[in-house]
């Protein structure tokens, strides 16, 4: 299904975002969660087990934690519900078919999974408008590449690096290097496309799960891209002045790359930034990486989702969609 243009203006090229960190999110509180078959043929990081009842309130527990600690960590969190009918095992995972822009733009993503084409509905956006006052201006809807059997999976397979407008993008089965640049294209952003496997040679699914980029730092599983395309990448992130935070193939199988920086305010420190991870991440990070990470931003939030992570092969990072709200 998909929806309806809520903007008829184009996306203006020359427009550079300031903010590399959201002050909101949007998530959405799974209804029927539980493994999905259909992700897994491309997912290594999803595990079976359990039953649809448990798994759906172990990760309703989780799920409510989570937005209750960003809360209290000062984010704007606009929650919506899941509808049960029809099952959608993967809405918790919003970030992967929509996308809020700085400049009031709206993305509507090509899914590989027709499960999880679903997911996409219209009264998504209108509760991140009416809860966070984001005003879509203009709608970008790739959709139409699903026909063609060509994918591009949001911010699961885009990581933004809005300040020098880099799109990054590691090659897969849900990530198509011709709908990278077509995004690229339209957003105004350089595609920086890349080809990135876990140790056995199976490409990543999404490039969230090895890399992150923040305010002052990146996350990069640097051993897991391939030889000949590591050394552009690694150049292009050391352009943007930020310190590169290198993780290998044991950290990865962690959930260490799902990370995400959000913008809050502290009475103490003023303007912050928090840098969102879960428990299993916080666990694999040698204490010098943490070390690192710390340093490099004002507090770290690490919540728990261990069945969100088991059965649905995605983090912390994959529960949020970010919602640039602009002035």
């Amino acid at each position: 299904m998909s929806i309806d243009s809520l903007g008829g203006a184009r996306p203006g090229r020359d427009r550079v975002a300031a903010q590399q960190c959201a002050a909101a999110v949007l998530m959405i509180k799974p209804a029927a969660f539980e493994y999905n078959p259909e992700t897994a043929a491309t997912n290594m990081l999803q595990k079976a087990g359990g039953t649809a009842e448990r798994d759906q309130q172990a990760a309703l527990h989780e799920f409510e934690h989570f937005a209750n600690a960003l809360r209290s960590e000062g984010i704007a969190v606009c929650v919506v519900q899941d509808t049960p009918s029809p099952p959608k095992p993967d809405a918790v995972f919003p970030n992967n078919w929509v996308s809020f822009h700085e400049d009031g733009t709206v993305v509507l993503y090509p899914m590989q999974a027709e499960s999880r084409r679903r997911e996409r509905r219209r009264e998504v956006l209108e509760q991140v408008t009416a809860q966070l006052g984001f005003e879509v201006r203009q709608t970008v809807d790739l959709t139409k590449h699903e026909a063609a059997g060509r994918y591009l999976e949001g911010t699961g397979s885009l990581v933004l690096d809005h300040v020098s407008r880099a799109a990054y993008a590691c090659i897969s089965p849900r990530t198509h290097p011709a709908v990278v640049q077509e995004w690229a294209d339209t957003l105004g952003y350089e595609a920086v496309v890349f080809e990135a496997a876990d140790r056995s040679g199976v490409p990543y699914y999404h490039t969230n799960v090895l890399m992150c980029v923040g305010s002052r730092m990146v996350i990069l599983g640097t051993s897991a891209i391939s030889t000949r395309d590591r050394d552009r990448v690694v150049e292009r992130l050391a352009g943007s002045g930020r310190d590169l935070v290198e993780i290998g193939y044991e950290e990865i199988g962690q959930f260490a790359g799902n990370m995400l920086e959000l913008a809050s305010w502290d009475e103490a420190l003023g303007d912050c930034r928090l840098l969102v991870m879960s428990d299993t991440a916080r666990r694999a990070l040698r204490p010098d990486v943490y070390a690192r990470l710390s340093a490099s931003t004002d507090c770290v939030l690490a919540v728990p989702v261990p069945t969100i992570e088991r059965l649905g092969g995605g983090g912390v990072r994959c529960m949020l969609a970010e919602v640039f709200v602009h002035s």
